[in-house]
């Protein structure tokens, strides 16, 4: 002869085993969850590496062509420079004469 269970213990029993059914469901989403979030977080590096090595060729390509370029007679607009006198010179030859007559004993004033 089994046991009759009153509706109270018979409520229980059902409440136990959807319990045990609700809290492996809650840890096997939960797990899924945390994968999910493992692999956007992977592809979010990936894509990060990716854009970092496309911005290395760029840069390294830059590099390349800056190396590459033909490089004319350096300084040739200084040499033209050094070539003419500037206006500045006018201004030291001004002070030299007035310095050699005052060397000379000739009073200006």
């Amino acid at each position: 002869m089994t046991k009759a269970l009153s509706p109270l213990q018979l409520e229980l029993v059902s409440a136990r085993a959807s319990l045990k059914f609700f809290r492996s469901e809650v840890s096997f989403l939960a797990a899924k969850v945390k994968a999910e979030k493992e692999a956007a977080n992977a592809s979010k590096i990936a894509d990060a590496e990716q854009k970092r090595a496309i911005a290395i060729v760029k840069a390294e390509a830059r590099l390349a062509k800056l190396l590459a370029k033909q490089v004319g007679a350096v300084g040739t607009k200084a040499v033209k420079a050094n070539k003419r006198p500037s206006k500045g010179v006018t201004f030291g030859a001004e002070a030299n004469q007035l310095a050699a007559k005052i060397k000379a004993g000739v009073s200006t004033i």
